[in-house]
């Protein structure tokens, strides 16, 4: 019996240290954009960014706000499937649909040990953190002339990486993950 609760009790510390790669989030919704580019909207717990000097701190932060885009299996050809899609231009408009105050900001890259590469920012929400927020997703091409396009992207594929699109989400509800903390 003693031997059974050892057993136990040692499974369940081996699992503990995976605990801050469980944290919960909020997947707010998923979208494909052409060509192939699967996306992946979430709402995580606030973090510590760094540097400091160009991410809100932590403890000014209600949640952080992440877009995943990744390759698809029906991406152009030599697009590694489930692989980052870099510069791409996102933007988000947060909207407290009590209040109708808003703030807009702009997911830029981030990296981190649960899905590496992805677009986020930690946002200050425009309002209490139990009201219902709307959230709209702005995705654009790279700006123009940050991404060098071959030509044979170009004749495949098109001009641009993505055209991007618009995605909005209503009625969400943070409440729970903004009291949530990581540490």
């Amino acid at each position: 019996m003693q031997s059974k609760i050892l057993n136990t009790l040692l499974l369940i510390s081996w699992f503990l240290p995976f605990k801050l790669h469980a944290l919960p989030e909020m997947i707010i919704g998923e979208e494909t954009i052409d060509p192939g580019i699967h996306l992946i909207f979430e709402c995580g717990i606030k973090d510590d960014i760094a540097p400091n000097a160009f991410f809100l701190d932590e403890n000014e932060t209600d949640v952080h706000i992440e877009m995943l885009a990744n390759w698809s299996e029906s991406a152009p050809i030599g697009s590694v499937p489930g692989g980052h899609v870099a510069y791409l231009k996102v933007s988000l408009i947060v909207k407290n649909e009590m209040t109708n105050t808003s703030v807009t900001v702009n997911l830029v890259p981030h990296l981190n040990l649960s899905d590496n590469l992805h677009y986020a920012q930690n946002i200050k929400l425009p309002g209490k953190i139990d009201d219902k927020y709307t959230l709209k997703f702005i995705i654009e091409p790279p700006v123009n002339g940050s991404l060098g396009m071959h030509y044979d992207w170009r004749q495949e594929v098109g001009k641009l990486l993505s055209s991007g699109g618009s995605f909005t989400f209503d009625s969400l509800d943070f409440s729970k993950i903004a009291i949530a903390t990581r540490r």
